[in-house]
C-alpha cells in the first residue's frame, strides 16, 4: 500500500500478536478490511502524526488518518514517556482508524514495569439500553499489570455483548450467534449472525437491563469520551465505519477515530518490586480459589490468551478458508504469492 517498512512492521505485528493471542477476528482476516479502507482514500499509509496539545503528564495526537495499528503505539509511547518523566501519562488521540486489539497497546508498558491501559471508540453497531438506533462501537478497554513471576495481568474486552469480529467468524462458519448478542430493527432478540446487515444492532455488555446492559452502555460510554470527545475525534453514531463501502457521516462532529491510552509508572505509586510480589500473591491467591463442579480451574485475566499463544507459536496459526481466499485475492492484487 506504500507503508514505510517500519510502518509495515509494526502493523503486521499488531496484526500477529492478536492471532497469537487467539483474537482471529483482529488479526490477519482484517487485512483486506484496510486495504478497501486505503483504496477509499480513508488511510493515509504516509502520516505525520503531530502533537496538538501537550501537558507534562498528557497530550493529544493528531493521527492525521494514519492506520491506527501504527498510531496507537506511537501514541502509547509518548505515554511511557511521560510517565517515565512525571510518574503517569495519558494521550487521547484523533484523526486515526481501527487499531487492532487493544490489548497489545495496552502491553507495551509491562516491560518498563509500568500498568498499561488502552481503549478505542469504534463503528456504532451497538444500542445503548432500551434504544434501537446503534450509537456507540463494541468499545474495548484492555489493561495490563506486570507481575514478578507471575504472568502478567492482561484485560482485554469489549464492552459490548461481543465484539463484531466474532460475528465475522460465525458468518464465515455460517453459524447462528448466541442468544444475548444481537437485536432486530426492531429491538427484538435475534440468534442471526448477519443481523447487522439487516438493520439490526450489537447489544451492550449484559444483553438487557435485567442482567446489566446499562453497566456495559455506560463503560461503552467513558470509552467513547475518554477516546473522542477528549480528543476532537468523532464520537457516537458519527465514528465512522470500518466498512469502506458504508458512507461517512455528511456532518462529521470531529476527526477520525479516538483512542485513549495510558501508562503508570509502578514506583509513582510504591517500591515495584513490593506491587510485583503482591501481584504474585493476588494472582496464586485467585487460582486457587475453589471451583464449581464440572469446571478445571479459575482463570487470570490474560491466561487463555497466553495458553493460546504457546500452542500456537507451536503449531501454527489456523486459517478459514473465507480468510485464505482474501489473502489469495490480495496477493493477487498486489503482485505477491501467498
Amino acid at each position: 500500500m506504500g507503508c514505510p517498512a517500519e510502518d509495515a512492521r509494526l502493523a503486521t505485528e499488531v496484526l500477529l500478536e492478536a492471532d497469537l493471542r487467539g483474537v482471529d477476528s483482529h488479526g490477519v482476516a482484517r487485512l483486506s478490511g484496510y486495504v478497501r479502507l486505503w483504496e477509499a482514500g480513508r488511510i493515509n499509509v504516509t502520516p505525520q502524526m503531530r502533537l496538538v496539545h501537550e501537558t507534562p503528564s498528557t497530550a493529544t495526537v493528531d493521527g492525521d488518518s494514519g492506520l491506527g495499528l501504527v498510531i496507537a503505539p506511537r501514541a502509547m509511547a509518548i505515554a511511557m514517556e511521560k510517565a517515565r518523566q512525571v510518574g503517569t501519562g495519558w494521550v487521547s488521540v484523533k484523526n486515526s482508524n481501527h487499531f487492532g486489539i487493544a490489548g497489545y497497546h495496552a502491553m507495551q508498558a509491562l516491560a518498563a514495569d509500568m500498568i498499561g491501559m488502552a481503549m478505542t471508540n469504534a463503528s456504532p453497531l451497538v444500542a445503548p439500553t432500551h434504544a434501537v438506533d446503534r450509537m456507540l462501537g463494541t468499545n474495548p478497554i484492555a489493561v495490563a499489570v506486570p507481575a514478578k513471576e507471575q504472568p502478567p495481568f492482561v484485560a482485554d474486552f469489549a464492552t459490548a455483548a461481543a465484539a463484531n469480529g466474532k460475528l465475522e467468524i460465525l458468518q464465515r462458519k455460517e453459524k447462528k450467534a448466541p442468544a444475548g448478542w444481537l437485536q432486530t430493527a426492531e429491538g427484538l432478540r435475534s440468534v442471526n449472525a448477519n443481523e447487522l446487515k439487516a438493520g439490526g444492532a450489537l447489544l451492550p455488555l449484559g444483553s438487557d437491563k435485567t442482567h446489566g446492559s446499562h453497566k456495559g452502555y455506560a463503560l461503552a460510554s467513558i470509552v467513547d469520551i475518554f477516546s473522542a470527545v477528549l480528543s476532537g475525534a468523532n464520537y457516537g453514531p458519527w465514528v465512522p465505519p470500518f466498512v469502506s463501502f458504508l458512507p461517512l457521516s455528511e456532518n462529521p462532529v470531529g476527526e477520525g477515530i479516538g483512542h485513549f491510552l495510558g501508562a503508570m509508572r509502578i514506583d509513582a505509586f510504591r517500591p515495584a518490586d513490593e506491587f510485583k510480589q503482591h501481584m504474585d500473591n493476588w494472582i496464586t491467591t485467585f487460582r486457587q480459589a475453589n471451583v464449581k463442579k464440572g469446571e478445571k480451574k479459575v482463570l487470570i485475566p490474560g491466561d487463555p490468551e497466553r495458553e493460546m499463544t504457546e500452542e500456537r507459536l507451536q503449531q501454527g496459526i489456523p486459517l478459514l478458508p473465507p480468510v485464505v481466499r482474501d489473502l489469495q485475492e490480495l496477493g493477487q492484487k498486489f503482485g505477491l504469492s501467498l
